[in-house]
């Protein structure tokens, strides 16, 4: 469930508030405002200031994005404010993971929020239809807020598993096409080794005349040919295949980075979110048992009876306290995560961006190169070709002749 844009609830700002020019406001999952600057990428919390030479109010969830191709976030609708820190928690029937907005001893026809792989949304059916902050971009910082089943239907994957999915993917993609790159060059190295080799070759050197030259020309074109493929194998190590096993390690130390980062907010998000439940179940217990001591002493009154209800009222109060405290914590992380997850949804994309366009850049180079070479060994064949064509029977006859002789007068018949 990604966030779309609406109008703000009542109380909050109206989106017609001038912001300074740049800035747009939207909602986050939890329904927390929050604002954009389109020209920088950079976010906050807190409402910039639209009169010049004021800045902005100072607040601790302040945090610059870095730039991005497709886009940036776009917002939600209002559900529990992460900073609110007496939202209530119930279990809905047959689903233990759903937040609600009742208290644990009272129900609600309708819930108002969904909780997804411990992230609080607000409920579909409370959301009208959800606008993209730019429609013409799939930008990944739209679309992986919420988890997707996988095909036999037996789970779901957070999506932004999916996105490290997608990154590992290109990464080991890359990894092969380097792998790729240097089978192609111990290919070349090796031919141009046999080339060498076999311009070296003795077989026919005692050839003369002009089909003698450019027999020679042939067996040197080998050589030069050699040469070629052996600087072409040479160009794809330092031009095209280096660099790509370069980008490889840069890339995964980037993706190790945001792997653990947003790893580590999503187990303290699972955490806060377990304590809450704790704290909501004990909670319902603490009451349950204080209703039923109550319903004691109306049947029988005593001293001890009465001890016993300030007894359990402390209990159920200690324990409101503790929910609202845990729900408060939950909320902080929440809000922590939303930042991250904005922050880095956006690095992943720029580094998906970045790795297919590296790539294709250098395989460019190499059907560049593998041009280049084509033309240097057409290089060779020319001297050959002009000597073909200068080859000529009745003049080597003649040079032959000439060279080896042994005299210009025939024999004649005898007479008897």
């Amino acid at each position: 469930m990604k966030p779309g844009m609406v109008p703000p609830p009542p109380g909050e700002e109206s989106q017609t508030v001038i912001l300074p020019p740049g800035w747009q406001s939207y909602l986050s999952p939890q329904g927390r405002r929050y604002y954009v600057n389109t020209t920088t990428n950079e976010t906050t919390w807190e409402r910039p200031s639209s009169s010049p030479g004021i800045p902005a109010s100072p607040g601790p969830h302040r945090s610059s994005l870095p730039p991005t191709v497709n886009g940036y976030h776009a917002s939600g609708i209002p559900a529990h404010p992460p900073e609110t820190a007496h939202m209530s928690v119930r279990k809905s029937t047959g689903d233990p993971q759903n937040l609600g907005s009742s208290s644990p001893g009272k129900k609600q026809s309708k819930e108002n929020t969904i909780t997804i792989n411990c992230v609080t949304f607000p409920h579909p059916d409370t959301m009208p239809e959800q606008q993209l902050l730019k429609p013409t971009e799939w930008s990944y910082c739209d679309y992986f807020w919420a988890d997707k089943k996988d095909p036999q239907g037996n789970g779901t994957v957070a999506g932004f598993e999916l996105l490290l999915q997608k990154q590992l993917k290109g990464k080991q993609m890359q990894k092969e096409m380097s792998e790729f790159i240097r089978e192609r060059i111990k290919i070349e190295e090796e031919y141009a080794k046999n080339l060498a080799k076999l311009s070296q070759n003795s077989l026919a050197a005692q050839e003369e005349g002009s089909l003698g030259e450019a027999w020679a020309q042939v067996k040197k074109s080998l050589a030069d040919e050699a040469e070629v493929h052996l600087k072409f194998s040479a160009k794809l190590h330092s031009e095209v295949e280096k660099p790509l096993m370069n980008f490889r390690e840069n890339f995964k130390k980037d993706m190790k980075k945001c792997d653990h980062h947003i790893a580590d907010l999503r187990k303290q998000l699972a955490s806060r979110y377990a304590s809450v439940e704790k704290a909501r179940k004990s909670l319902t217990e603490r009451q349950r048992d204080l209703e039923m001591k109550t319903q004691q002493l109306e049947i029988k009154l005593s001293n001890k009876m009465e001890e016993d209800i300030k007894k359990a009222r402390r209990k159920s109060t200690q324990a409101g306290d503790d929910l609202m405290r845990c729900v408060d914590l939950y909320n902080q992380a929440q809000s922590k995560w939303f930042e991250e997850m904005v922050t880095t949804t956006l690095e992943l994309e720029r580094l998906e961006v970045e790795r297919v366009e590296m790539i294709r850049q250098h395989l460019c180079q190499y059907t560049q190169l593998r041009h280049e070479t084509d033309m240097f060994n057409q290089s060779t064949v020319e001297p050959v070709d002009q000597l073909l064509q200068k080859v000529d029977p009745a003049k080597d006859r003649e040079l032959w002749v000439r060279e080896h002789k042994t005299g210009n007068i025939r024999p004649v018949d005898m007479e008897i």
